[in-house]
């Protein structure tokens, strides 16, 4: 999809980000999410820690020039993951496996590693249309739903797919 762009996040998204990422629905979907997505203080306290970590890649995704989510990548422990959220909007057309294309494209570390809650098969098929492979499962607390779910790790390594 052309019509898909990443681009830095800045301070004048992130009244959109928090609306985002407060969507029941797609709370429910992402499952292991913040503990009280209505609390704007820990929302920005978030933000601001993100902001200040080495190497986190934090960009907003665009469908038309229009904001459409939030992707990124990030350290945790020796590993690189990456993250998206896409805006309930832009659900079913694409946006999420192009803004990962583009996320990818635009961070060199490999390997990539990525989490998922077995219930969220859109971001499975995201995943996996990227390249990414099953590695592990586990389970764990999942604030989004209130209960422990099921997890499933996916990697990206340069060796089976050639990025």
């Amino acid at each position: 999809m052309s019509d898909v762009e990443l681009r830095d996040l800045n301070d004048e998204d992130l009244d959109a980000v928090f609306e985002m990422m407060r969507d029941a629905d797609a709370v429910r979907m992402a499952a292991f999410t913040a503990t009280n997505p209505d609390d704007r203080a820990a929302f920005d306290s978030w933000v601001a820690r993100n902001r200040a970590l080495e190497g986190v890649l934090q960009f907003v995704v665009t469908e038309r020039g229009n904001f459409a989510g939030t992707a990124a990548s990030f350290n945790v422990g020796v590993d690189r993951e990456v993250t998206y959220w896409i805006a309930r909007h832009a659900w079913g057309r694409g946006v999420a496996t192009a803004a990962l294309q583009l996320l990818i494209s635009r961070d060199p570390v490999r390997p990539l590693q990525a989490r998922v809650a077995v219930h969220n098969r859109g971001s499975r098929a995201v995943l996996e249309k990227c390249g990414f492979t099953e590695v592990s499962r586990d389970r764990g607390f999942a604030s989004g739903v209130g209960r422990e779910v099921d997890e499933i790790a996916y990697v990206l390594t340069p060796t089976l797919h050639g990025n």
